[in-house]
C-alpha cells in the first residue's frame, strides 16, 4: 500500500523535487497551498504530515491514517504538543537544518558590534571626512581578553561556543540540563545559576528555546547581575527576552549594545519602547542595537535541508518505523 504524506500549507511554489526525492521510494507527496484547499480525501489519505498550521480537533479526527506530524522548523511552540500526544501522533521537529547558519550569525552580530561595523558604516555616512577615525568606536575590546557566555548549549549553543573558543574567547555556559562533564569535554567553563554567567560575561548568546520557563527568562534580575558593558545577542527565540527589562537595561548601560535576530511579536512591534527608540533613531540608542529579521538561519542550504530533511524524518518513520526528534513523547500514551 502507498504511504501518503501531505504538506496542507506549502509556502513555495517550485522545486518541490527536493521533497520528492528526500522521501525515497514507495512514499507518495501531496501538496497544497492552505489547510482550506485541502479536500476531504486527502485529509483521509494521509498517513503524515510536514509543516503547516497547528489544526484543530475537527481536521485531526478527518486524518484517520496519520502517524506522524513532522514541523520543518526548530521551533515548535506554535503546535500544542499535548493535544497531538492524545491523539496518538508523534510531533517531530527539524533541529539540525540551520545550526551552522545561526552560530555563525549570533558570532557576525557579535562581531558587528563589537568591531563596529555598523557603526563606522553609518558614521562615515554621516561625514566621511570628519568621521574617518580608527578609534571612534566605542565597542572595540580585543575578543581573546573578553569572556562569551552561552546560555543554552545545544547544538546551536554548542556551534556557536566553538566559534568563540576559535577566536580566543574565553568561553563559559550555563545550560542546567547538560550533564555534568559537558565542559570538560568541550574544552570550555560551566556556570551554576544564570546570574553567575551574567556576572562575568562581556558577551552573552542566547541559544534556548520558547517554553513557559524560558519566557522572560533573560530579564531584570539577570541584567542586575551583569557588569556595564554588555553585549547581548539573541538568535533563539524571541520571548526569552524581556524587552523592557533590556530596554531599561541599555537606558542604565548595563547593557551597552545588543544584536536581535527574534523578537517577542514578528514584525515587530513599533509601540514597545525598544523598538520605538530603535525605529526613531533615537540618539542613546543609535548605534547600539542591530535587529535584523529572523533571518539567522537562511541560507539557500539550510532552506534546501530544511525541506529534505523534514520529507526523510517522516518517511523514515512512516516507512522504516524509525522516529527521530520526537518532541511530545512525554503525551503518547499510546501510539496509531
Amino acid at each position: 500500500m502507498t504511504i501518503n504524506v501531505l504538506w496542507p500549507a506549502v509556502r513555495w511554489a517550485d522545486n518541490l523535487h527536493i521533497e520528492t526525492e528526500a522521501l525515497g521510494a514507495g512514499v507518495t507527496p501531496h501538496f497544497c497551498h492552505g489547510i482550506e484547499s485541502v479536500s476531504e480525501e486527502l485529509w483521509a489519505l494521509a498517513d503524515g504530515i510536514v509543516g503547516g498550521p497547528d489544526l484543530p480537533d475537527e481536521i485531526i479526527a478527518k486524518m484517520k491514517r496519520c502517524r506522524v506530524h513532522v514541523r520543518a522548523a526548530v521551533g515548535f511552540d506554535t503546535i500544542d504538543i499535548a493535544r497531538w500526544g492524545r491523539h496518538g501522533i508523534p510531533v517531530c521537529n527539524t533541529p539540525d537544518y540551520g545550526t551552522m547558519e545561526v552560530a555563525d550569525h549570533a558570532i557576525a552580530m557579535m562581531l558587528t558590534l563589537m568591531k563596529g561595523i555598523a557603526f563606522h558604516d553609518e558614521r562615515l555616512r554621516d561625514d566621511p571626512h570628519g568621521n574617518w577615525i580608527p578609534a571612534l568606536s566605542p565597542f572595540g575590546r580585543r575578543l581573546s581578553l573578553c569572556t562569551f557566555g552561552v546560555v543554552g548549549l545545544g547544538r546551536i549553543g554548542t556551534a556557536a561556543a566553538l566559534r568563540a573558543k576559535a577566536f580566543g574567547m574565553n568561553v563559559v555556559f550555563y545550560d542546567p540540563n547538560k550533564p555534568n562533564g559537558s565542559d570538560l569535554a568541550l574544552g570550555i567553563r560551566r556556570a551554576d545559576t544564570l546570574e553567575a554567567l551574567f556576572a562575568q560575561s562581556d558577551v552573552i548568546s542566547l541559544h534556548l528555546p520558547s517554553t513557559p520557563e524560558t519566557l522572560n527568562l533573560i530579564g531584570r534580575a539577570a541584567f542586575a547581575a551583569a557588569r556595564p558593558g554588555l553585549i547581548l545577542v539573541n538568535t533563539a527565540r524571541g520571548p526569552v527576552v524581556d524587552l523592557a527589562a533590556l530596554h531599561d537595561a541599555m537606558k542604565a548601560d548595563v547593557v551597552l549594545a545588543a544584536g536581535l535576530d527574534v523578537l517577542p511579536q514578528e514584525p515587530p512591534d513599533l509601540q514597545v519602547p525598544l523598538i520605538k527608540a530603535w525605529a526613531n533613531e533615537e540618539a542613546w540608542l543609535r548605534h547600539r542595537l542591530v535587529v535584523t529579521p529572523h533571518s539567522a538561519f537562511y541560507t539557500p542550504e539550510s532552506a534546501r535541508d530544511m525541506r529534505a530533511i523534514a520529507a526523510r524524518t517522516a518517511a523514515r518513520y512512516l516507512r522504516d518505523g524509525r522516529l527521530e526528534n520526537c518532541v511530545n513523547d512525554a503525551f503518547l500514551t499510546h501510539r496509531r
